[in-house]
C-alpha cells in the first residue's frame, strides 16, 4: 500500500501524539475496523480506522488520493476506543 502525508502535518502528529506517520507502514488492515467519518463535511470522504500496530491498538484517520492512503492523524488508541474495537 501506497501512503503520502503533509509534512507540517505529521510534525504537528508527532508532537501532539508521540506517533510518527511513517509507522503506518505497519498498520495492519487485515485485522482493522473501518469506519466512514461523516461528522461533517470534509470536502472529501474520510475514514477512521481502528487497527494494531504492533501490540498495541492505534486509531488513524485517512482519506484515498487516487490509488494512495493520505494519512491525516495517527495516534494510539483510547481506552475507551481500545474497549470497543480492541
Amino acid at each position: 500500500m501506497e501512503y503520502e502525508w503533509d509534512d507540517n502535518k505529521a510534525a504537528v502528529n508527532l508532537r501532539n501524539h508521540g506517533v510518527p506517520f511513517d509507522a503506518v507502514e505497519a498498520f495492519e488492515w487485515g485485522d482493522a475496523t473501518i469506519l466512514e467519518d461523516d461528522r461533517q463535511d470534509y470536502g472529501e470522504r474520510r475514514f477512521i480506522a481502528y487497527g494494531p500496530i504492533g501490540d498495541r491498538l492505534h486509531c488513524l484517520v485517512f482519506t484515498l488520493r487516487g490509488p494512495r492512503v493520505r494519512v491525516i492523524s495517527l495516534r494510539k488508541a483510547n481506552r475507551r476506543e481500545v474497549n470497543r474495537y480492541g
